[in-house]
């Protein structure tokens, strides 16, 4: 017969709350565009603690459009209707004040699409506007210090304008997703050397979350029965590595809206909660992972732009691992990404 001591320790295995003498406070988190495809695929998944842990309580702050309210609702609905132990409210609304209000981790997932024939000075004008008030609420509204990640494309250049708006907010604190990327990068990896994805790590996205990106697989390892080998070793074939790899990496948005007739959802929700995961909760040592932050100059990356960079994170705080070896190739890719993030700024800036 089970003893009750051996039962409870079961019990705290898939509930390490009950560990705890006192419960942790629920984490407000909010998520915009929460009607739409990638925020009904995160909802849940931060819900069951797959974004900041299995012991750490949640209440939603879903944001979307008027238009969408009876959508929201429905999403509302579904997560009462899922009966989520760490799900402690839920806040569905289209005001902005009311779903800023005093969260502590912002998903901003709503933004203005990119349709047919649309010029990308037009794309960045209308979601400069979108984000100067999203800025605004989150200067006026929000935890002090809320961690913030930009999913809307253009990602990079809405975190900019989100960072110049909301001067309260530490530019630390505002990041852009390059996660999925980087994600996509260990997926081919593991696809050509035909390991689990859990043994490769180390890949690197530099520079815009566009298809200026440089995936780069050159500092990248694999775990194996005779210890961590680099990538370029096991792979040896330097014209995948420099071409097919590459373009794969940064077409692969694409190729899942040509086979699915609709853009990466679940898997950029996924990736959102690993980058959220990984900056409160921290790395583990020896890994890096791809973020879109505020530049300082590292890498010799012009500084006033987000850019994608390898970072480790520790105590709630990331840092852009330093020191790496940066070949001619790499450096022409990471040079003609910054271009484009300056020339997304310029063009934010006259809308600003």
């Amino acid at each position: 017969m089970m003893s009750s001591n051996s039962l409870f320790q079961r019990l705290a295995k898939w509930c390490p709350w009950l560990l705890r003498d006192e419960p942790k406070k629920p984490v407000k988190v909010l998520v915009t565009g929460a009607a739409g495809q990638i925020g009904y695929a995160i909802v849940a998944m931060i819900a069951k603690g797959l974004m900041l842990g299995a012991d750490q309580p949640v209440v939603l702050h879903l944001l979307d459009l008027p238009v969408a309210a009876n959508a929201l609702n429905g999403v509302r609905m579904e997560l009462i209707d899922a009966a989520l132990p760490l799900l402690r409210g839920v806040v569905a609304t289209s005001d902005e004040a009311e779903a800023f209000k005093g969260v502590n981790v912002a998903i901003l997932i709503g933004g203005w699409p990119r349709r047919d024939g649309m010029e990308r000075k037009d794309l960045i004008s209308k979601n400069v506007t979108i984000y100067k008030s999203q800025a605004s609420a989150l200067q006026q509204h929000a935890a002090p210090n809320c961690k913030v990640l930009v999913v809307a494309n253009p990602a990079n250049t809405n975190a900019l304008v989100l960072k110049e708006f909301a001067p309260a907010i530490p530019a630390k604190n505002i990041t852009c997703l390059t996660r999925l990327d980087h994600n996509r990068a260990l997926g081919q990896v593991a696809e050509k050397l035909n390991v689990h994805v859990g043994d490769v790590k180390n890949a690197i996205i530099w520079g815009n979350h566009s298809s200026t990106q440089f995936p780069d697989a050159s500092h990248a390892t694999v775990s194996t029965d005779r210890g961590e080998r680099p990538v370029r070793e096991l792979i040896a074939d330097e014209i995948w590595l420099r071409e097919e790899f590459v373009t794969d990496v940064q077409q692969r948005g694409a190729a899942v809206i040509k086979a699915r007739k609709q853009s990466s959802s679940l898997s950029a929700a996924s990736a959102a909660c690993d980058h959220m995961r990984d900056w409160i909760l921290g790395t583990p040592k020896g890994t890096w992972v791809s973020m879109g932050v505020y530049s300082d100059g590292s890498y010799g990356v012009p500084e006033g732009v987000f850019f994608s960079f390898p970072v480790t994170c520790e105590k709630g705080e990331w840092s852009v691992v330093q020191g790496l070896e940066i070949d001619d190739f790499a450096r022409s890719k990471m040079e003609t990404s910054a271009t484009e993030l300056k020339e997304e700024k310029s063009i934010a800036y006259e809308f600003l």
